[in-house]
């Protein structure tokens, strides 16, 4: 059962030079208790596709089902109520916390703007609850996140997320700013409360070696479009997108006697803004025809499996 389905989203932002397209035509369903993991290089849209799903920003067009109901088109009093059960993870734990805040008072927060709490000592025992259950210690409870490190503060962002009970969290590459080390605990934490409290995922990454470790399925984006959709060990095992193939040659293999060949992507990026209607990757794809420059292609089934691709010659060069 699907939790989030999202159809035909749109999320476009006036500039002096046109329209930029930052989420354009993204169709996904994710399914409850499931990770989603969203993957791409730095400005293809991941973030404002997780920022528009739970109205951070408002979509230009499309809509977002959240259990049945359709929440694009609620204003923000009819969305106060859903926003507890929608939460965000954010990337940078530092910028994301109020540094003249301690860390008790950062959790207690949202508990108090949804007045969750019925007196001090209740709303006392929910914070040391929480700090317990992402990891920090009691003691770490009047410090501020300026004394603590990465990980410690990120914990604080993932019990912020947790204090209103939410079912789906939205992860913006949330162990990107941290050492591998604590990437691993931090990656382990969030695999821990899923499964602990059946919450739902989109993690957002540009780590493919961190999107494989945690996601069931994986969409890989590509200048605000879906390219390449399917389970997980789908697709390591089968890529079909020459795009997605780059990224997944770009991982470095801890061995010196494996040397993977590496594909690197030559040509010019296509300008997200007011684009032409043709495939958006052909500028840098080795395998573009004419074709590819003329008419955009369709993400569509890849000999009738679930693994969807949005590639005019998939079945050539696979």
């Amino acid at each position: 059962m699907a939790l989030v389905e999202i159809k035909s989203l749109k999320k476009y932002y006036d500039t002096p030079g046109g329209i930029l397209h930052a989420v354009d035509d993204v169709t996904l369903n994710i399914e409850k208790g499931k990770t989603l993991g969203v993957v791409g290089e730095s400005g293809c849209g991941k973030s404002t596709l997780g920022k528009t799903l739970i109205k951070m920003t408002e979509a230009t067009s499309g809509e977002v089902y959240f259990d049945g109901q359709e929440i694009t088109s609620m204003n923000q009093r009819q969305f106060k109520q859903m926003r507890m059960r929608m939460q965000m993870v954010f990337q940078d734990p530092y910028a994301s916390l109020d540094p003249r805040m301690s860390v008790s008072a950062l959790i207690a927060e949202p508990i108090n703007t949804y007045h969750l709490a019925k007196n001090r000592n209740e709303l006392n025992e929910m914070v040391l609850s929480l700090m317990d259950t992402v990891g920090l210690a009691r003691r770490l409870a009047n410090v501020y996140p300026h004394e603590l490190d990465g990980g410690r503060r990120q914990r604080i962002g993932i019990a912020r997320a947790l204090s209103l009970s939410p079912e789906f969290i939205v992860c913006d590459e949330p162990v990107s700013a941290l050492d591998v080390s604590i990437q691993a605990q931090i990656l382990n934490l969030l695999m821990d409360l899923q499964e602990e409290k059946g919450l739902t995922y989109i993690f957002i990454t540009h780590d493919m070696s961190v999107v494989k470790h945690i996601s069931d399925e994986i969409c890989v984006m590509y200048l605000g479009q879906v390219v390449e959709k399917c389970e997980s060990k789908e697709l390591f095992k089968n890529t079909l997108h020459p795009y997605s193939k780059a990224l997944l040659s770009a991982i470095p293999v801890p061995s010196i006697h494996n040397k993977k060949e590496r594909i690197l992507i030559k040509g010019e990026i296509t300008s997200p803004i007011d684009p032409e209607p043709c495939c958006r990757f052909a500028q840098r794809c080795q395998y573009a025809k004419e074709e590819c420059f003329k008419s955009e292609p369709a993400l569509k089934p890849y000999k009738g499996t679930g693994h969807l691709v949005k590639c005019h010659r998939v079945e050539e060069i696979n």
